[in-house]
Protein backbone atom coordinates (compact mmCIF):
# COMPACT_ATOMS: atom_id res chain seq x y z
CA UNK A 1 0.00 0.00 0.00
CA UNK A 2 1.60 3.32 -1.03
CA UNK A 3 2.55 5.57 1.87
CA UNK A 4 1.25 8.67 0.14
CA UNK A 5 -2.39 7.58 0.12
CA UNK A 6 -4.81 10.09 1.64
CA UNK A 7 -6.44 8.60 4.74
CA UNK A 8 -10.21 9.20 4.77
CA UNK A 9 -12.95 8.54 7.31
CA UNK A 10 -16.59 8.47 6.12
CA UNK A 11 -19.64 9.51 8.16
CA UNK A 12 -23.05 8.83 6.55
CA UNK A 13 -26.22 7.69 8.31
CA UNK A 14 -27.95 6.11 5.28
CA UNK A 15 -26.56 2.52 5.08
CA UNK A 16 -26.93 2.07 1.32
CA UNK A 17 -25.40 5.46 0.51
CA UNK A 18 -22.56 4.71 2.92
CA UNK A 19 -21.88 1.36 1.25
CA UNK A 20 -21.82 3.01 -2.19
CA UNK A 21 -19.39 5.67 -1.00
CA UNK A 22 -17.19 3.07 0.67
CA UNK A 23 -16.98 1.06 -2.54
CA UNK A 24 -16.09 4.18 -4.51
CA UNK A 25 -13.37 5.23 -2.09
CA UNK A 26 -11.82 1.77 -1.98
CA UNK A 27 -11.44 1.81 -5.76
CA UNK A 28 -9.21 4.90 -5.66
CA UNK A 29 -5.46 4.37 -5.83
CA UNK A 30 -4.75 7.65 -4.06
CA UNK A 31 -7.19 7.16 -1.14
CA UNK A 32 -7.18 4.85 1.88
CA UNK A 33 -10.54 4.47 3.63
CA UNK A 34 -9.68 3.82 7.28
CA UNK A 35 -13.18 3.70 8.75
CA UNK A 36 -16.82 4.71 8.55
CA UNK A 37 -19.75 5.38 10.86
CA UNK A 38 -23.46 6.15 10.74
CA UNK A 39 -23.66 8.57 13.68
CA UNK A 40 -21.67 11.51 14.94
CA UNK A 41 -21.15 9.91 18.34
CA UNK A 42 -19.61 6.76 16.84
CA UNK A 43 -17.56 8.77 14.37
CA UNK A 44 -15.98 11.06 16.98
CA UNK A 45 -14.67 8.13 18.99
CA UNK A 46 -13.08 6.57 15.90
CA UNK A 47 -11.74 9.80 14.42
CA UNK A 48 -9.87 10.86 17.55
CA UNK A 49 -8.28 7.40 17.67
CA UNK A 50 -7.51 6.91 13.96
CA UNK A 51 -6.62 10.55 13.11
CA UNK A 52 -7.59 10.50 9.41
CA UNK A 53 -6.32 13.26 7.15
CA UNK A 54 -9.82 13.97 5.83
CA UNK A 55 -13.34 13.29 7.13
CA UNK A 56 -16.22 13.08 4.66
CA UNK A 57 -19.14 14.12 6.85
CA UNK A 58 -22.89 14.01 6.24
CA UNK A 59 -24.45 17.24 7.48
CA UNK A 60 -27.83 15.76 8.46
CA UNK A 61 -26.84 13.12 11.00
CA UNK A 62 -29.16 11.85 13.75
CA UNK A 63 -28.14 12.89 17.25
CA UNK A 64 -25.06 15.08 17.01
CA UNK A 65 -25.31 16.77 13.62
CA UNK A 66 -22.51 17.50 11.17
CA UNK A 67 -21.99 21.07 12.40
CA UNK A 68 -21.37 19.96 15.99
CA UNK A 69 -19.20 17.04 14.85
CA UNK A 70 -17.12 19.50 12.84
CA UNK A 71 -16.80 21.84 15.82
CA UNK A 72 -15.66 19.04 18.15
CA UNK A 73 -13.15 17.60 15.67
CA UNK A 74 -11.53 20.96 14.95
CA UNK A 75 -11.40 21.87 18.64
CA UNK A 76 -9.50 18.69 19.49
CA UNK A 77 -7.43 18.20 16.32
CA UNK A 78 -7.25 21.13 13.92
CA UNK A 79 -5.08 19.14 11.50
CA UNK A 80 -8.02 16.96 10.46
CA UNK A 81 -9.77 18.41 7.40
CA UNK A 82 -13.53 18.07 6.94
CA UNK A 83 -15.61 17.97 3.77
CA UNK A 84 -19.36 18.23 4.27
CA UNK A 85 -21.96 16.24 2.32
CA UNK A 86 -25.13 18.25 1.81
CA UNK A 87 -28.23 18.80 -0.35
CA UNK A 88 -29.27 21.86 -2.35
CA UNK A 89 -31.42 23.61 0.30
CA UNK A 90 -28.96 23.53 3.21
CA UNK A 91 -26.77 26.52 2.40
CA UNK A 92 -27.23 28.20 5.79
CA UNK A 93 -26.19 25.04 7.59
CA UNK A 94 -23.26 24.55 5.23
CA UNK A 95 -22.12 28.06 6.05
CA UNK A 96 -22.36 27.24 9.76
CA UNK A 97 -20.24 24.12 9.20
CA UNK A 98 -17.61 26.14 7.33
CA UNK A 99 -17.52 28.66 10.17
CA UNK A 100 -17.04 25.70 12.53
CA UNK A 101 -13.97 24.66 10.53
CA UNK A 102 -15.05 22.59 7.51
CA UNK A 103 -12.90 22.98 4.38
CA UNK A 104 -15.87 22.92 2.04
CA UNK A 105 -18.74 20.82 0.86
CA UNK A 106 -19.99 18.40 -1.78
CA UNK A 107 -23.55 17.99 -2.99
CA UNK A 108 -24.99 14.52 -2.56
CA UNK A 109 -25.31 12.71 -5.86
CA UNK A 110 -22.24 14.37 -7.38
CA UNK A 111 -20.06 12.43 -9.82
CA UNK A 112 -17.51 10.13 -8.24
CA UNK A 113 -14.59 11.95 -9.82
CA UNK A 114 -15.72 15.19 -8.21
CA UNK A 115 -15.51 13.56 -4.78
CA UNK A 116 -12.01 12.29 -5.51
CA UNK A 117 -10.91 15.68 -6.85
CA UNK A 118 -12.31 17.40 -3.75
CA UNK A 119 -10.41 15.07 -1.43
CA UNK A 120 -7.18 15.73 -3.31
CA UNK A 121 -7.81 19.49 -3.34
CA UNK A 122 -8.37 19.67 0.41
CA UNK A 123 -5.44 17.34 1.09
CA UNK A 124 -3.24 19.74 -0.87
CA UNK A 125 -4.33 22.68 1.27
CA UNK A 126 -7.27 23.92 -0.76
CA UNK A 127 -10.99 24.03 -0.16
CA UNK A 128 -14.16 23.14 -2.06
CA UNK A 129 -16.63 26.01 -1.87
CA UNK A 130 -18.84 26.54 -4.90
CA UNK A 131 -19.44 30.02 -6.25
CA UNK A 132 -23.07 30.37 -5.08
CA UNK A 133 -22.02 29.66 -1.49
CA UNK A 134 -19.12 32.08 -1.79
CA UNK A 135 -21.63 34.74 -2.78
CA UNK A 136 -23.74 33.88 0.26
CA UNK A 137 -20.70 34.17 2.51
CA UNK A 138 -20.16 37.66 1.15
CA UNK A 139 -23.81 38.62 1.61
CA UNK A 140 -23.74 37.45 5.24
CA UNK A 141 -21.02 39.96 5.99
CA UNK A 142 -22.22 42.72 3.64
CA UNK A 143 -24.46 44.68 6.02
CA UNK A 144 -22.04 44.58 8.94
CA UNK A 145 -19.04 45.41 6.82
CA UNK A 146 -20.83 48.24 5.05
CA UNK A 147 -21.63 49.79 8.42
CA UNK A 148 -18.00 49.38 9.45
CA UNK A 149 -16.86 51.08 6.26
CA UNK A 150 -19.19 54.04 6.87
CA UNK A 151 -17.85 54.47 10.40
CA UNK A 152 -14.26 54.35 9.15
CA UNK A 153 -14.98 56.91 6.43
CA UNK A 154 -16.58 59.26 8.95
CA UNK A 155 -13.55 58.98 11.20
CA UNK A 156 -11.19 59.45 8.24
CA UNK A 157 -9.68 56.03 8.98
CA UNK A 158 -8.23 54.43 5.90
CA UNK A 159 -6.87 50.89 5.93
CA UNK A 160 -4.08 50.02 3.55
CA UNK A 161 -3.84 46.63 1.87
CA UNK A 162 -0.87 44.58 3.11
CA UNK A 163 -1.02 42.34 0.02
CA UNK A 164 0.90 42.42 -3.22
CA UNK A 165 -1.13 42.89 -6.45
CA UNK A 166 -0.81 39.16 -7.21
CA UNK A 167 -1.99 38.21 -3.73
CA UNK A 168 -4.96 40.54 -4.15
CA UNK A 169 -5.85 38.83 -7.43
CA UNK A 170 -5.65 35.48 -5.67
CA UNK A 171 -7.94 36.65 -2.89
CA UNK A 172 -10.50 37.95 -5.39
CA UNK A 173 -10.59 34.52 -7.06
CA UNK A 174 -11.04 32.83 -3.68
CA UNK A 175 -13.94 35.20 -2.94
CA UNK A 176 -15.62 33.93 -6.12
CA UNK A 177 -15.43 30.38 -4.77
CA UNK A 178 -12.58 29.22 -7.01
CA UNK A 179 -10.53 26.19 -5.95
CA UNK A 180 -6.73 26.37 -5.92
CA UNK A 181 -6.68 24.70 -9.33
CA UNK A 182 -9.25 27.11 -10.79
CA UNK A 183 -7.44 30.10 -9.33
CA UNK A 184 -4.14 28.89 -10.79
CA UNK A 185 -5.72 28.49 -14.22
CA UNK A 186 -7.33 31.92 -14.02
CA UNK A 187 -4.07 33.64 -13.10
CA UNK A 188 -1.83 31.52 -15.33
CA UNK A 189 0.34 30.15 -12.53
CA UNK A 190 0.91 26.80 -10.83
CA UNK A 191 -1.20 25.41 -7.99
CA UNK A 192 1.86 25.48 -5.72
CA UNK A 193 2.20 29.21 -6.41
CA UNK A 194 -1.42 29.75 -5.35
CA UNK A 195 -0.78 27.80 -2.13
CA UNK A 196 2.20 30.07 -1.44
CA UNK A 197 0.09 33.17 -2.11
CA UNK A 198 -2.55 31.88 0.32
CA UNK A 199 0.05 31.27 3.02
CA UNK A 200 1.26 34.85 2.61
CA UNK A 201 -2.32 36.19 2.60
CA UNK A 202 -3.16 34.37 5.85
CA UNK A 203 0.03 35.56 7.53
CA UNK A 204 -0.28 39.19 6.44
CA UNK A 205 -3.98 39.41 7.29
CA UNK A 206 -3.55 37.43 10.51
CA UNK A 207 -6.32 34.98 9.58
CA UNK A 208 -6.48 31.19 9.46
CA UNK A 209 -8.91 30.31 6.65
CA UNK A 210 -10.48 31.51 3.42
CA UNK A 211 -13.68 32.84 4.94
CA UNK A 212 -11.73 35.07 7.34
CA UNK A 213 -9.43 36.20 4.53
CA UNK A 214 -12.37 37.17 2.30
CA UNK A 215 -14.04 38.98 5.20
CA UNK A 216 -10.88 40.95 5.93
CA UNK A 217 -10.50 41.61 2.20
CA UNK A 218 -13.94 43.21 2.12
CA UNK A 219 -13.11 45.35 5.13
CA UNK A 220 -10.04 46.89 3.50
CA UNK A 221 -11.61 47.20 0.06
CA UNK A 222 -9.76 44.44 -1.83
CA UNK A 223 -12.87 42.31 -2.36
CA UNK A 224 -15.86 44.25 -3.75
CA UNK A 225 -19.17 43.92 -1.92
CA UNK A 226 -21.19 43.53 -5.16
Amino acid sequence: MPENKISVYLVEDEPEIRRQQERLLRLQDSIRLIGSAGTGEEALEDIFLLKPEIVLLDLGLPGIDGIEVTRRIKKKNNNIEIIIFTIFDEENRVLAAIKAGASGYLLKGMKSQKMVDAIKEVSAGGSVIQSHLARQILSKFRETLTKTKVVEEKSDTKRVSPLTPREEETLKCIAKGYSNKETAASLGVSVSTIRTHLEHIYAKMEVSNRTEAVTEGIKIGIVPLD
